[in-house]
């Protein structure tokens, strides 16, 4: 197990090297340090004094890979490469376009990111196989024919009707919850429930009709109808047999979510007034600040190589058939 996660972690490294090279072109090269600062001064502003300072005070006027003007290895690390793109591989994120400390703030928007995104991954997780085995257990029936075209019905809304809406009834009209904010402690549960059910309601569309898929395709195999012929009844066919069969797709499925974990939901968030990462994340591209911006593509990119990683480890547990040599 040791030396598998160690050779994961080995692959891993020419990724992150791959993805923090696509970064740096598109941030530094396409759109250059020049352009950065036309964009922040505005069309009034722009002279190239002001665009030198403006690179000067946020630490863009170095080279890009190679600094002839400093001595030894100052060559190599007064340059954005170094200070913009390999820093990062140290979780060093330096600060934003605004100055401010970029890791703090990660930090400090973890918690609500989680309040949000842990609820609605794991109610959701079990309201969407409780939903979708249920359809299998009445499969062929009109319940399954109904359940079907409620799932269709779900998937082909757009999210943001069920924010509007669910803001707009149950918290304007209803009064039952805040519109947006965040309060930490207890008090957030009245603040992300909203967001939750709405997240969990959103969501029964899509993953219905992907976990009845799959446990249709498990329910027709050879060993269920053995199963049967044994005698076990339809329920417990379908929860020892078919469930824990169909738990490796199940579980390739969730690696997707895990980096929206931290990540934070950004539409969520922006609409309900969360401070998660996510709304942190818009904030940075609305404002063009291209340092947040970087390092929550490399943050996030670290988090599902991780998420894979898991996955893959967590297979073990559902499947004793898969070993990890």
């Amino acid at each position: 197990m040791i030396n598998y996660l160690i050779r994961r972690m080995l692959y891993a490294l020419p990724i992150l090297i791959g993805v923090n090279l696509i970064t740096f072109f598109l941030f530094f090269m396409v759109n250059t340090p020049d352009d950065m600062a036309r964009a922040r001064l505005g069309t009034k502003h722009v002279t190239p004094a002001a665009i030198a300072q403006w690179k000067q005070a946020h630490g863009y006027n170095e080279p890009l890979f190679y600094n002839p003007h400093s001595p030894g290895l100052g060559k190599v690390t007064q340059t954005l490469f170094f200070q913009k793109s390999l820093k990062l591989f140290a979780f060093n994120f330096g600060r934003s376009d605004q100055g401010r400390d970029i890791s703090h703030e990660i930090l400090n928007r973890i918690l609500p990111s989680l309040c949000l995104a842990v609820p609605i991954m794991l109610i959701g997780l079990l309201v969407n196989i409780t939903f979708s085995l249920l359809l299998v257990f009445f499969r062929a029936s009109y319940l399954d024919l109904w359940g079907v075209i409620f799932c269709v019905i779900l998937m082909s809304i757009s999210g943001l009707f069920y924010v509007i809406g669910g803001q707009y009834l149950i918290a304007k009209l209803w009064r039952l919850v805040p519109i947006s904010g965040f309060a930490y402690g207890l008090d957030s549960f009245k603040f992300v429930i909203l967001p939750v059910v709405i997240g969990v309601v959103s969501g029964i569309g899509t993953g219905g009709r992907w976990y009845r898929t799959l446990f249709i395709e498990e329910i027709n195999k050879d060993y269920v109808r053995t199963a049967r012929a044994k005698g076990l009844s339809e329920l417990r066919v379908l929860f020892k047999h078919v469930l824990p069969n169909a738990m490796i797709p199940i579980l390739t499925g969730v690696v997707v979510v895990i980096p929206s974990l931290f990540m934070g939901s950004l539409i969520f968030e922006s609409f309900f007034g969360i401070p998660g990462l996510g709304s942190y994340t818009i904030d940075a591209i609305s404002h063009q600040d291209f340092a947040i911006v970087r390092a929550m593509v490399f943050l996030g990119s670290v988090l599902y190589i991780l998420g894979l990683m898991l996955t893959d480890i967590s297979y073990t547990l559902v499947d004793p058939r898969v070993r990890l040599e």
